[in-house]
Order: structure tokens, then C-alpha cells, then sequence
């Protein structure tokens, strides 16, 4: 049933000119029919090269706004259009114009996990793997870092010679692991190498043997010689990696590690996104002119600065 539905998918992209971008957390028979998969940076860059007239995004709306902001002359969908995105709704455009205004030398650094009506007020977006790499390579010394503070304590650790102010925000998923959680899973499995997700809290992330993006992750587990690693981000990670590399033990630092807004997109989401496509079935992104301009100007900082 499974590989009836992915060939029909793959039917479908041929005739209505379909490119399907996948954001790693999604799951195996969604990445199998995938165009391009990889982490928020990765479908950001990749976005903007994408020929196919349609763009089917399976991830979360901000996610689906990026594509749409680098591919304006695209028709963007989203694969469920109740996948969103707690972290990127944290904080309203208001809040941060009113920090500058106090503040005005200071510039804003926006993770991608934003809302387009936040990245309006904001300088240069960064994601996960390319943060630490941007904010290096800013020429401002004064940065308030929204809205991950945990990420954001990670990028201080790495930038000390940049004043960067924090606030109170991030993503719930990574941020209820604990250090306890952390100690039993070592507990459990000794020889494992640790690796996390700078969202989780920086006691967590201290405690690893490495801390990066999802593909950062995936990038180190492929390349090291080690045989057991405890991977501390979203749970279908483990999994990808365990299909990946049946010859090497892969553990889940917690089984609370699982984002509802990630795992809500199935298989039949994609198809019938596929099938309404052209015939106002789909869920598609509709940003005027004006939205793309104005938030679109920190996602050219990210790359120019990332690249």
C-alpha cells in the first residue's frame, strides 16, 4: 500500500511539475519520495534553486514562507496546513521594534524558526548550523538573539568577543530535556558518543561529545569510526540514521523527543497535496510582493553571510 501511494506521488510530480522539499524530521516513506531533504539552512539555499513551477514543502510554515520568500515566482505549498511551529510564534514583530528603539546599535539576529512577520523587523536570519558562522562574520558587535535562548547561549560561547543579549524563548521539544535524562542515557549505554542539538539546554549541550544541526549530526554519526551514538534531537533522526548505517547502534536520548508539528504531515498529506495542486486542493502560501521584500532582506544576509 506504502510503495502504491509514493509511486503515485512520483506520477504526480512528473505531471504537475512537483519538486518536494523534506525537512529531515520527516518521516521515511516522506523522505523517500523527497526531491531535496536536509535541515532548515539546506531547503532554505535549496529553495531558491528550484526549476519545477510548484514546491511542495513537508515541514512547518515558517519552513513553506522561506521557500515562498526564495522562490517568489513559485506556487509554495504546504503539505498540512495545521504544521506549525511553537518556537517561531514565540515573539511579535511589536516586541522586538520596541527593543531596537532602545537600543538602536544593536542588531537582530533572527533564527529561522520566525515567522515572516518577524523576520520584517529583523537584520540576518540564521539556522542552526550556519549561527555561529553568521554571527562571526557580522560586522556588529551588539546582537540581541531571538528567539532560542538556548541556541543563542550557544552562540555565545563561541562568539565571547560579541555582546549578544538573549531572550526568554525556544523550542519546547529540545528544551524539556534534562541533564538527569542525559546522565541515564549515558548510564544505559556507556560507549555511545553523545550528539545534540544546540536547542536543548546549555547543561545538556555541555555535556555532549558534539552539539550541531540536524545534518551536522547525521554529518558526524556518517564520518565517525565510533559504533554506538545517543542522538539527542528529534527521534526520526535515530531512526534515519539506523536505515543509513544498520552496522552501527543508534539510541534516543529521550523518547520525549518527538515534535507533534513535525510527525502531524503523513504520506497521504503529500498525496492529496499532490493531487489538489493545480485544482485548489492544496494548502498554498500567498505572501503579497511587499511581505516578501521587506522579510526576505535578513534570509539574503543568512547566505551572503553563510556562503
Amino acid at each position: 500500500m506504502i510503495r502504491d501511494i509514493q509511486r503515485r506521488i512520483i506520477e504526480l510530480k512528473e505531471e504537475k511539475d512537483i519538486c518536494i522539499l523534506a525537512h529531515s524530521y520527516q518521516a521515511k516513506e516522506i523522505v523517500e519520495v523527497a526531491d531535496i531533504t536536509g535541515d532548515s539552512y539546506k531547503l532554505s539555499v535549496e529553495a531558491a534553486k528550484v526549476k519545477n513551477r510548484n514546491i511542495l514543502l513537508c515541514g512547518v510554515h515558517f519552513m513553506a514562507e522561506t521557500a515562498k520568500m526564495l522562490s517568489p515566482d513559485k506556487h509554495v505549498f504546504l503539505a498540512n496546513s495545521l504544521a506549525g511551529c511553537p518556537m517561531a510564534e514565540q515573539m511579535e514583530p511589536e516586541m522586538i521594534k520596541a527593543i531596537k528603539a532602545e537600543d538602536p546599535e544593536r542588531k537582530v539576529v533572527c533564527y529561522i524558526n520566525t515567522t515572516a512577520a518577524l523576520k520584517e523587523v529583523c537584520d540576518v536570519c540564521v539556522t542552526s548550523s550556519s549561527a555561529v558562522k553568521i554571527v562571526k562574520n557580522m560586522d556588529a558587535d551588539k546582537i540581541l538573539f531571538i528567539p532560542d535562548c538556548n541556541l543563542g547561549s550557544f552562540v555565545q560561547k563561541a562568539c565571547p568577543d560579541k555582546d549578544i543579549k538573549l531572550l526568554q524563548g525556544g523550542c519546547p521539544t529540545h528544551a524539556k530535556i534534562t541533564k538527569a535524562e542525559l546522565d541515564e542515557a549515558k548510564r544505559l549505554h556507556p560507549n555511545a558518543l553523545v550528539l545534540v542539538h544546540p536547542e536543548c539546554r546549555p547543561e545538556v549541550t555541555q555535556g555532549a561529545d558534539y552539539a550541531g544541526s540536524t545534518s551536522g549530526i547525521m554529518d558526524f554519526a556518517a564520518k565517525s569510526d565510533a559504533k554506538e551514538f545517543i542522538i539527542g534531537t528529534e527521534i526520526s533522526i535515530a531512526e534515519h540514521l539506523q536505515y543509513r548505517f544498520p552496522e552501527k547502534d543508534f539510541y534516543v536520548l529521550s523518547k520525549e523527543l518527538i515534535c507533534p508539528n513535525m510527525k502531524i504531515t503523513t504520506l497521504m498529506d503529500v498525496y492529496k497535496s499532490c493531487e489538489g495542486i493545480g485544482n485548489g486542493g492544496a494548502f498554498e502560501i500567498e505572501m503579497t510582493d511587499e511581505q516578501i521584500a521587506k522579510a526576505k532582506v535578513c534570509i539574503d544576509e543568512m547566505i551572503r553571510l553563510g556562503g
